[in-house]
């Protein structure tokens, strides 16, 4: 899916695709030594990373921020287990929303531009697996993290690192974004079961589940 999204991004760029081009990432480098970092054009439009059946019976939706330790929390401690209770039993539609508020304004939005880029350039469980990957490392980001995760899961480091420092679905996050301040959300993760605002703990949202079925 991503490789046709490239094709046409280098296709837009070649014909002169003035405005589209992300601004460059102030102060400091623009990468890697072993990647070759070229700006390219913005995505503003990608569907929200879901597993689960399109017909399960309720749908939980997440809005996180890469950055926030509370989130890297909730998606080591309690997203596993709710996954393989509900998720995996077919229970339970889960989606993941980018919501930075931005608790660091850098990584919020790089990582979730990453994350992002792996979505569309393999699928949604790679995503999930990713996010994961870079809850794990929250207090180590840096670019070559970045494209290192990526590698681990598949995707091609380089062009995931080019995602996070031109920030390229920053019109997907923003939009996320808000979503998640028309939903009423003050802090993350900002989690809805069946579109109800729950508390961001097993136990709370295990039972807004159980309470929908």
């Amino acid at each position: 899916m991503h490789g046709t999204r490239r094709q046409y991004l280098r296709a837009a760029v070649g014909v002169g695709g003035v405005g589209l081009v992300a601004g460059c990432l102030g102060g400091g480098t623009r990468g890697t030594s072993d990647c070759d970092i070229e700006d390219e054009p913005t995505v503003s439009d990608l569907p929200a990373p879901t597993i689960g059946p399109s017909d399960a019976e309720v749908t939980v939706a997440a809005f996180e921020d890469f950055a926030c330790p509370h989130c890297a929390t909730y998606s080591l401690e309690v997203f596993p287990d709710l996954r393989a209770e509900y998720v995996e039993t077919g229970v339970v539609r889960y989606e993941f929303h980018d919501f930075p508020i931005p608790v660091d304004e850098r990584w919020s939005w790089q990582t979730a531009s990453a994350a992002r880029g792996v979505q569309d350039e393999t699928d949604d469980a790679t995503f999930f697996e990713y996010a994961h990957a870079l809850f794990e490392n929250q207090n180590d980001y840096s670019p070559a993290l970045v494209t290192d995760l990526a590698n681990d899961v598949g995707a091609p480091g380089c062009a995931i690192q080019a995602d996070a420092l031109n920030e390229t679905y920053r019109p997907v996050i923003e939009a996320d974004r808000q979503r998640a301040l028309d939903r009423g959300a003050q802090g993350t993760p900002a989690i809805y079961v069946a579109g109800r605002s729950v508390e961001p703990s097993y136990d709370a949202i295990a039972s807004a589940i159980e309470a929908e079925r």
